[in-house]
């Protein structure tokens, strides 16, 4: 799991242009060109632009308690590893130790993350992850910034949007399950499908 481990630079956080009422979270390969976006919600997205402008609040976040409970017990945050990309869904995992345990715990990849800027701790992916997750920006011949996806929507095949819609319905992200709804019909010249549909 830690073999061929890539570190990523935090870039910043924007509107997401694929879920509505969300935000997202642009790493940037620290020696390459690639970047991952990370859909994130209004806490997470608020906790992590906060340290990035260095906001100090006047009662401390959760992740602020979280780091002063790692100090006073003498936890170390090592690194931040994201380590799977599965049905839309980033894993990630917190490597931390003590004097005398290393330990691996199951995080959210955004709290991860702002975490992970709390404590100056590294923040890793795989090459799998970016495989499948990262793009590139290139300087176009007019000497514009050109965004090029690896995939899309568009790019899937019936099956693995049916499983991304399933899922998004599951997870009542339906915003994005309309827009997933959407892809399936012109794949299928307008069909309707919803009979496929998991509620």
């Amino acid at each position: 799991m830690t073999e061929n481990k890539i570190e990523m630079d935090v870039m910043g956080i924007t509107y997401s242009q694929i879920q509505a009422g969300a935000y997202a979270l642009l790493l940037k390969q620290r020696d390459g060109d690639l970047r991952v976006p990370i859909v994130v919600g209004v806490p997470e997205a608020q906790a992590i632009a906060m340290r990035l402008e260095h906001v100090i609040p006047p009662r401390p976040l959760s992740h602020d308690l979280m780091v002063s409970m790692f100090h006073a017990f003498g936890i170390s945050l090592d690194e931040v590893l994201i380590y799977k990309f599965s049905e839309g869904v980033f894993m990630s995992k917190l490597k931390l130790s003590t004097n005398d345990q290393d330990l691996e715990l199951e995080s959210r990849t955004s709290d991860a993350i702002a975490l992970a800027l709390r404590t100056n701790a590294p923040i890793f992916t795989t090459q799998e992850v970016l495989d499948k997750t990262g793009f590139l920006i290139q300087d176009g011949k007019d000497g514009k910034v050109a965004v090029k996806p690896k995939r899309t929507l568009s790019d899937m095949t019936v099956e693995e949007l049916q499983k991304k819609l399933n899922r998004a319905v599951k997870l009542e992200k339906y915003e994005l399950a309309a827009s997933i709804q959407k892809a399936i019909n012109e794949k299928l010249g307008n069909e309707p499908k919803t009979e496929e549909i998991s509620e």
